[in-house]
């Protein structure tokens, strides 16, 4: 560690030393996610198990609660449940990342991590430089920087980034979000033997190319995937416009279907699918465990107008990251479902039956069986959401009130039928699964403290289990 990065980090902790009371004591604060100790938190970072660990780091700016210079923040488990946070992964203490260690990946090979992040640089005179970048570990906890392996092709603007790495076959790949000179997104492949050299090969997708017209001035957050025989290639593309119920965050994340040749880079794709349809839900990154599922985690938060107004701010700090949730291919979409361990947070199990059900609930767990008829509900949580079913319609909708405004904001999605609710409730925030995962709502939301009433309402009976979450 050079004596700059000791000066960083040495900061960073100073900030979370004078904040920590404030930060633990707000009361908007979660109670089984991942947060930042103080300041803002970001993506999630290099998902990986680790000789039998779980890794999760996090981009975090431990100075304020804006973007700004970012820190990677760490946390480990053994079981996705109980977390420890270890020190500071990588501050932006070089030449090359001085104003952040951006988003990127990690990959285990000889017994050791390796780290792939951005590393940012902006000149005095406005413009950016953008270089990919390496940090190595024997340990998992404490990290060796390499500095730049990738620096900025021809073809793109510094608007590169956030590596994704992987192996297939005996050769490794890295897919870049990338923007090209006529500010088009794309995702970028590039190849390596050796983790530290690497060849670029081409864009594999992007906006105006495989049919899917114009589609984003950037595309953040690439993560090319293999379930059930298909590439899946999730991004997060910036710039959309919303199109009936689509697209109406400020940026979205989501997937393409098809198939990768890696020889020819022919990437024959189907349409774009949002992978979630509430409000804070952006740069999602998965890993595959040692069990060989796919894991995802998303960070439950975004870079709106209503950003610097969240209550918690007040408090110095802001965002979260989603739980963890296990990612399946049915029929060309991906299905979430809640990783099983979560079910280790259960306490108290209460059992309800009927067509108008009240409870209290500020940390808990709800799972919904409905004998999936065409017949609306609503249910409203703690007066400050609504998850509401139009059956003739065809829709299911969650309203929260902006936290700039005070007006009611919605979001919609299609849905021919609901047949099973399960329900993820924190002190902050709505995580909803429908039907085993078809559809998922995630939603930072700030109700009436005093407010604790969850209330369910449907023409027909149904059963309700409520389980506190430890």
């Amino acid at each position: 560690m050079t004596e700059q990065e000791g000066l960083l980090i040495q900061k960073a902790y100073n900030e979370v030393k004078k904040y920590k009371n404030k930060v633990i004591n707000d009361p908007y604060r979660l109670k089984y996610h991942l947060m930042s100790p103080v300041g803002l938190l970001n993506d999630p970072n290099g998902l990986i198990q680790y000789k039998g660990v779980y890794h999760v780091f996090y981009q975090w700016n431990p100075f304020d609660t804006a973007h700004g210079a970012k820190f990677w923040g760490h946390y480990t488990s053994t079981d996705m449940v109980n977390w420890r946070e270890e020190p500071i992964a990588l501050a932006p203490s070089n030449w090359y990342e001085r104003n952040g260690c951006y988003s990127g990946s990690a990959v285990a090979s000889d017994e050791k991590l390796y780290l792939f992040y951005t590393g940012n640089v902006k000149q005095e005179d406005g413009t950016r430089e953008t270089y990919q970048c390496l940090a190595v570990s024997s340990d998992g906890i404490h990290f060796e920087k390499h500095g730049p392996v990738l620096k900025l092709p021809e073809h793109y603007t510094p608007h590169f980034r956030d590596p994704k790495v992987w192996k297939e076959g005996n050769r490794w790949y890295m897919v870049v979000g990338a923007q090209t000179l006529d500010e088009k997104g794309a995702a970028v492949l590039f190849s390596s033997q050796d983790l530290y050299h690497w060849e670029e090969l081409g864009k594999i997708a992007g906006s105006a190319m495989n049919g899917i017209g114009d589609f984003g001035y950037m595309w953040e957050c690439p993560d090319l995937i293999h379930l059930n025989g298909k590439d899946i290639l999730l991004v997060s593309p910036q710039g959309l416009e919303p199109s009936g119920h689509l697209y109406h965050n400020l940026f979205q994340s989501g997937y393409f279907v098809g198939e990768l040749n890696y020889h020819s880079l022919d990437f024959q794709h189907g349409a774009f699918t949002e992978l979630d349809r509430g409000f804070d839900f952006y740069a999602p990154q998965t890993f595959t465990d040692e069990q060989g599922r796919t894991i995802l985690y998303g960070w439950m938060g975004i870079t709106d107008e209503t950003e610097s107004y969240q209550p918690t701010i007040a408090n110095h700090w802001v965002h979260a990251l989603t739980i963890p949730r296990e990612l399946e291919l049915r029929d060309g979409k991906i299905y979430q479902k809640p990783v099983e361990e979560l079910k280790k947070l259960r306490k108290d199990q209460q059992e309800y039956e009927g067509n108008h059900i009240l409870l209290n609930g500020v940390s808990a767990e709800l799972l919904l069986q409905l004998d999936g008829k065409a017949v609306p509900f609503q249910i409203s949580f703690r007066n400050e959401a609504t998850l509401f079913f139009e059956p003739d319609k065809k829709e299911i909708s969650l309203q929260r009130r902006n936290v700039k405004t005070d007006a009611i904001e919605t979001r919609t999605c299609k849905i021919d039928s609901v047949s099973k609710l399960q329900i993820f409730i924190d002190h902050s925030s709505l995580e909803i699964f429908i039907n085993n995962g078809e559809e998922v709502f995630t939603s930072r939301y700030f109700p009436n403290l005093t407010n604790e009433l969850i209330s369910f309402d449907r023409e027909a009976v149904c059963k309700l289990t409520k389980w506190n979450l430890g």
